[in-house]
C-alpha cells in the first residue's frame, strides 16, 4: 500500500478516535476509517469551492489526487487477505453524472434510483447484507424522493488467530466487572513482547498483540482507570503504527509498568519466559452519524443545500444529506470479525510447580475493565478498524 495513504487514513483514524467517548449506556463504540475515506476521496474529486477544500484536509491529499488514491486503496485492501471490500453507486435515472468523475470510479456495484424509498432501501439492504456476509443487514442511509445519489463502502473483516485461547464461563476477581459471569479468555506464550508499554502525551497504554493467521493482527490498547477512552485510543494508534515508541515486557522493569500489566523475574522449574493472558470475549455494534462531527470529515459545506457543492460530479446542483456508517466488531476465543457498511446519500442542491531450579521472567496482563482494540493491516500498519469495549459478553 502507497505509505502516504496509509498515514492519511490512520490520521484520519485518530482524529476520529480522539473525538470519541465513553458512550452513554455503556454500549462501547466500533468505527472504520478505512472504510470511509475512499468514498471523502471519491468525492473530493468532484467537488467544487470551499467543499472541496474541506475535504481535501479531512483527507490529509490535495483534491486532485483524491480519486487515484482511493482506487489504489481499495484495489490493496482487496488483496489483503481475510478482507472483503466493495463499493456501490446509486443514482435517480435523471441525474446526469460527469464522465471524468464517473470514469474514475472503482469497479463495484452500480444501480438505479427508483424514488420510492421502501423499494430503493429494500435494494440497498441487500446490497449492504450481501457485501458483509450477513454482519451488517441495512445500508445507514436516510432515503426519501429527492435523494438523487447514494455512494456506499462494505468492508468485512474475517480472522482467526495463530493461537487460540482457552475460554471459560466464570466471574472476574478484579476491576469494575467482577463479580459477573462473562466469557474469559485465557492463554499463556513465551512471547514476553507480545505485550507492551507505551507513553502517550497524557497517560500510559499497555498494548496486547493478538495475531491473526492471514497478515492481520488485533491489538487490545488498556489505559488508565480514568483515563478518557479518545486519549487511549489514539496512544495506541500513535503506538500500533510507529509514530510512538513500544517497549515489550521483556525490556520492562519487574513491578507494574503499565495499566494491568505486572512484570517479575521469579524462580521457576524452567528458564523459559512466560506471558499469562486474560481477556474477555466482546461484541461491539455501532451506528454512526457522520455529520454530527461535519468538520471533522470535510462535509461542513458539503451540507448546505443551498448551492451545489459537486460541480465535477454532475451538472445539477448537489448537496449531502446524509453520511451514515454501521459498524460491528467481535472478538472470541478464535478470532475476529469486523464489518462496517459506509453510505453517504445526496439531493439536489439549492441550485502445576515442580521444584524450582531456575530464575526466569514472568509477565501477566489482565483487560479487566473497558478497553480500546485496533485491527491492523501487519505489513503497512493501515488500522482497518478501531473501538473500544465498555461491557464484555455474558457468560
Amino acid at each position: 500500500m502507497r505509505n502516504s495513504t496509509v498515514r492519511a487514513v490512520n490520521r484520519l483514524t485518530t482524529r476520529w478516535a480522539a473525538a470519541a467517548h465513553a458512550p452513554a449506556g455503556n454500549t462501547g463504540t466500533v468505527f472504520t476509517a478505512a472504510g470511509l475515506w475512499p468514498l471523502l476521496a471519491l468525492l473530493a474529486d468532484g467537488a467544487g469551492g470551499p467543499a472541496r477544500a474541506e475535504l481535501a484536509q479531512a483527507l490529509d491529499i490535495p483534491a486532485g489526487a483524491a480519486s487515484r488514491a482511493a482506487r489504489e486503496l481499495l484495489a490493496d485492501l482487496a488483496g489483503v487477505r481475510g478482507l472483503r471490500t466493495a463499493t456501490g453507486l446509486w443514482t435517480d435515472a435523471g441525474l446526469p453524472l460527469e464522465e471524468d468523475w464517473s470514469a474514475k470510479l472503482p469497479a463495484g456495484a452500480r444501480g438505479p434510483l427508483t424514488g420510492n424509498p421502501d423499494t430503493d432501501a429494500k435494494a440497498l439492504d441487500a446490497w449492504a447484507s450481501e457485501r458483509t456476509d450477513g454482519l451488517i443487514e441495512r445500508m445507514p442511509v436516510l432515503l426519501d424522493e429527492d435523494t438523487l445519489m447514494v455512494l456506499a463502502s462494505a468492508l468485512a473483516l474475517r480472522l482467526r488467530w495463530i493461537q487460540p485461547f482457552e475460554e471459560w464461563e466464570g466471574e472476574l476477581h478484579t476491576g469494575p466487572w467482577a463479580g459477573r459471569p462473562v466469557r474469559t479468555l485465557c492463554r499463556s506464550t513465551s512471547l514476553l513482547d507480545r505485550v507492551g508499554v507505551a507513553h502517550g502525551p497524557t497517560c500510559a497504554v499497555t498494548l496486547l498483540e493478538v495475531v491473526g493467521a492471514a497478515g492481520v493482527d488485533v491489538h487490545l490498547v488498556l489505559g488508565e482507570p480514568e483515563a478518557p477512552a479518545g486519549g487511549t485510543l489514539t496512544t495506541g494508534i500513535a503506538a500500533v503504527t510507529r509514530a510512538l515508541p513500544l517497549t515489550g515486557a521483556s525490556l520492562l522493569p519487574d513491578g507494574r509498568p503499565g495499566p494491568g500489566l505486572a512484570v517479575a523475574t521469579v524462580t521457576a522449574d524452567s528458564p523459559a519466559p512466560r506471558l499469562d493472558i486474560e481477556t474477555v470475549a466482546f461484541e461491539v455494534r455501532s451506528e454512526h452519524d457522520l455529520l454530527e462531527h461535519a468538520r471533522l470529515f470535510g462535509l461542513e459545506t458539503a451540507t448546505d443545500p443551498q448551492s451545489g457543492h459537486f460541480p465535477g460530479v454532475s451538472s445539477r446542483p448537489l448537496a449531502i444529506t446524509s453520511a451514515r456508517q454501521s459498524a460491528l466488531a467481535r472478538f472470541d476465543a478464535v478470532g475476529f470479525e469486523a464489518a462496517a457498511v459506509t453510505a453517504i446519500g445526496i439531493a439536489a442542491g439549492c441550485a502445576a510447580p515442580a521444584r524450582p531450579r531456575y530464575r526466569a521472567r514472568r509477565a501477566e496482563v489482565h483487560f479487566d475493565r473497558p478497553f480500546g482494540f485496533l485491527a491492523v493491516h501487519r505489513t503497512s500498519r493501515l488500522v482497518l478498524a478501531a473501538g473500544w469495549v465498555a461491557e464484555p459478553e455474558a457468560a
